[in-house]
């Protein structure tokens, strides 16, 4: 519908009537108003599968629904690093919605992962906030391109589920912009969610509901947002204020209490009709778009989505570690699998966004499946819910590993340990998987280790088994998958999406975390920019594994790095290209990464960072040129003086690595900032501005080093300026201290004239003019 019938309908609508349709009208859908035609929409959970309640009457709910094909959760599908496979996942998805008559898919999440233990972290994609963007944009440009919503959430700094309600994230300007907000930009940007939903916590002491500085200014004004917010469930504080400042829907229905609220804000005058207007505008377009977008009848391919949930765990696994190439295993031979979870697996997080799959593939039966030939035993091994190891089923696992040519344990995360609302309280696996991966090495040296977990664990046997494989939470074909991965049928091409430290401690919000309860509800991102690997390679902490590590059963070469140009302008887009080839004996997939380093900023600064991605497929012995377009942001940070992105002017270094700490090949590029110093940035001189602030002006440096010069046979040479500790005394030097002991007068005349100077815009011009001519050397001369 156009937006001249819009306003037409809004024109008709009574105040009450506008304000009851800015609220939910059950637990799922928007109110339907006949009498001005307008339909109402179906939200369903997600962002994995559908999960679609068969009661819409039951709310709060988390029993599950209608059956739905149940994909891999964000965590697993993040690292695949392939923007194509989570279109299609989302494309799969929508088409699912389409058959159940669901409007807007909940989901997907692009919270960042701050800290390994957040419960929910199996519903977010990444620590870096490139990578969860992009991941994002393409889950939602697929869902969306079969004309089904999307409602990216929570926006924003949604980052622990302890008191996740009431929750204030305490973070500074610069951190928000370049890791919190960047998570979910390219996504709105980009691919233009239907919907945003709002998260429950405060941002820096105000509700993520009514934060008219994130819902407005930066989604609306800033990126051009065009959709509408909606509320998570309940999170809504003062509906008048909340709508006031963007947030277009409370959901659920609050039984009339929002609405109320509303009438009686604009007939007190503290809330503008205008504003309500544009909030019902904005849900009118978006509800009548996707009220002509429902397709009657749909069906969608059941068996297809199994397959392709099967090929988004194969191309999500991460192959941690192969020690001798042990796997891929041959399809003959005897097998131990052991774990409770090869029987009954764990394939997805615990909480809104449970799925009923459509079928579902267990590990230990796959594996019998895929090789008929093979003589595979089971153990249990352990039981599923107690921490506490048991010596009977240790001993019956030990015995058929050593009867076997290789072990294949299962090991990981219980449902109970991780689910959307609670935190876990620590990093490790249970004490019983810990024991029974000991007890099996001590028997058997070809032990393979599949994990199932939705955040990174600590892994203290990681020296003693011969491969780890991450599977994450697989998905409903988890088996089926494993199956083809581990008897090669397919590579594995996964990579890190997140950083699996040694220790919980070595985790940069650790420090904080150790606090919660004693600040209130205050929850301070004191460790700013240094989120995940940003933290590890900056301070350079060991990890176990680091962001974007995955091993592959080929083996790939990168040469010819080439850069477009060695200088450009900041407004200028730099081509980097780089040769990659397939040297090993698999066909395979490799995920070419490329970061970006300024050794020598003037402002604080991760040591390197994403900046660019991609996944390519190359067959053995193939080469490919993987070509990356880089704009100002890889080379920005958020200057919070200008409340912009500035590039600084500088030398960058262009890295392509294998991973966040392994770099291969690199080039230099020079880029220059053309964003103007605000006011406040603008150096003022005094007697007591020091020698290293005057480096950092281009008169001052002009004038500084001409001067350096001419102390030539003064003891002060330039030789000896080059050495570190000496620059180090020179640069902390004041103007007034070198015109006090190095220039030879009786006033402060020329102090006070070169200080006017350099604070005036004809001074400036005279003093540039005067280095640059020869006779400043001469001058200092005679002065010294």
């Amino acid at each position: 519908m156009d937006i001249a019938k819009i306003n037409e309908i809004i024109k008709k609508m009574s105040l009450k009537d506008k304000a009851a349709i800015c609220s939910g009208y059950d637990s799922w859908s928007t109110i339907p108003f006949e009498k001005y035609g307008i339909p109402s929409i179906i939200t369903s959970d997600g962002p994995h599968g559908l999960r679609k309640k068969i009661d819409d009457d039951v709310q709060l709910s988390l029993v599950s629904g209608v059956p739905a094909t149940c994909f891999p959760t964000a965590v697993t599908t993040a690292s695949s690093w392939d923007r194509a496979l989570l279109h299609e996942i989302g494309a799969a998805i929508g088409e699912e919605c389409q058959q159940e008559n669901v409007q807007v898919l909940l989901g997907p999440g692009a919270n960042i992962k701050r800290s390994p233990l957040n419960g929910r972290n199996f519903e977010y994609f990444s620590e870096d906030p490139l990578l969860s963007s992009q991941m994002a944009k393409n889950h939602i440009t697929g869902v969306q391109s079969k004309g089904v919503g999307t409602s990216l959430k929570h926006f924003f700094a949604n980052n622990q589920e302890t008191n996740r309600m009431v929750a204030n994230a305490v973070i500074d300007d610069r951190t928000m912009r370049e890791i919190y907000l960047a998570s979910f930009e390219a996504a709105v940007k980009e691919a233009q969610p239907k919907t945003i939903m709002c998260s429950y916590n405060k941002i820096n002491g105000v509700y993520g509901s009514q934060n008219k500085f994130s819902l407005t200014d930066v989604l609306r004004n800033e990126w051009g947002f065009e959709g509408f917010v909606m509320s998570d469930w309940g999170a809504v504080d003062e509906r008048d204020e909340s709508l006031d400042a963007g947030l277009e829907l409370e959901m659920p229905s609050s039984s009339g209490i929002g609405a109320s609220k509303i009438v009686k804000a604009v007939k007190k005058g503290t809330l503008k009709k205008e504003v309500l207007d544009t909030a019902v505008r904005r849900l009118l377009k978006v509800i009548f778009e996707l009220d002509e977008n429902k397709q009657a009848d749909y069906k969608y391919d059941a068996d297809a989505h199994n397959e392709l949930a099967a090929k988004a765990l194969t191309e999500s696994a991460v192959l941690l570690k192969n020690d001798n190439n042990i796997l891929p295993m041959k399809k003959s031979g005897s097998i131990a699998v052991i774990g409770d979870m090869a029987d009954t697996p764990r394939f997805q997080g615990a909480g809104s966004s449970q799925v009923t799959p459509t079928k579902l593939s267990g590990i230990l039966e796959a594996i019998k499946e895929a090789a008929p030939e093979a003589a595979v035993s089971y153990a249990k091994g352990y039981e599923r819910e107690s921490n506490a190891p048991t010596d009977v089923l240790i001993a019956e696992a030990a015995q058929i590993a050593k009867d076997s040519d290789i072990a294949i344990i299962v090991a990981g995360l219980p449902e109970s340990f991780e689910s959307e609302g609670y935190d876990r309280m620590h990093m490790r696996v249970p004490d019983s998987h810990i024991a029974l991966i000991d007890a099996v090495c001590a028997v058997q040296p070809n032990t393979v280790v599949v994990l199932l977990n939705g955040s990174p664990v600590e892994l203290p046997f990681a020296d003693k088994v011969s491969a780890i494989l991450e599977l994450y939470l697989g998905g409903q074909a988890v088996g089926s998958a494993l199956a083809k991965l581990i008897f090669g049928e397919v590579s594995p091409s996964g990579r890190l999406a997140e950083t699996f430290p040694m220790y919980y401690e070595n985790c940069p919000s650790y420090m904080d975390e150790m606090r919660k309860g004693l600040d209130g509800y205050d929850v301070f991102y004191n460790e700013g920019l240094l989120v995940g690997y940003r933290y590890y390679t900056t301070k350079k902490i060991p990890v176990r594994y680091p962001f974007g590590h995955g091993l592959s059963y080929s083996s790939f070469e990168y040469s010819n790095l080439t850069v477009s140009s060695d200088k450009i302008k900041d407004t200028d887009t730099l081509t980097v290209t780089v040769d990659v080839t397939n040297t090993g004996s698999y066909d395979a997939k490799e995920v070419v990464q490329l970061y970006v380093s300024m050794p020598e900023s003037k402002v604080f600064r991760p040591v390197r960072e994403l900046r660019a991605f991609d996944k390519v497929s190359l067959a053995q012995g193939e080469t490919k040129t993987v070509t990356f377009e880089l704009s100002k942001r890889a080379f920005a940070y958020y200057d919070t003086a200008s409340s912009d992105w500035r590039a600084e002017s500088g030398e960058y270094v262009i890295y392509i690595g294998k991973d966040c700490e392994k770099m291969l090949l690199s080039q230099k590029v020079y880029v220059e900032d053309t964003l103007p110093l605000p006011a406040a940035e603008r150096q003022v001189f005094t007697r007591n501005t020091t020698l290293g602030e005057l480096m950092k002006d281009e008169v001052g440096n002009a004038l500084l080093t001409k001067i350096l010069d001419a102390t030539k046979g003064t003891g002060l040479t330039p030789d000896e300026i080059t050495d570190g500790t000496m620059m180090d005394f020179v640069y902390q030097t004041t103007l007034r201290q070198v015109f006090s002991m190095w220039i030879k007068q009786s006033d402060e005349k020329i102090l006070y004239t070169l200080i006017n100077a350099l604070n005036s815009k004809s001074g400036r011009k005279m003093l540039l003019k005067l280095a640059n001519s020869g006779k400043l050397e001469k001058l200092m001369g005679k002065m010294m």
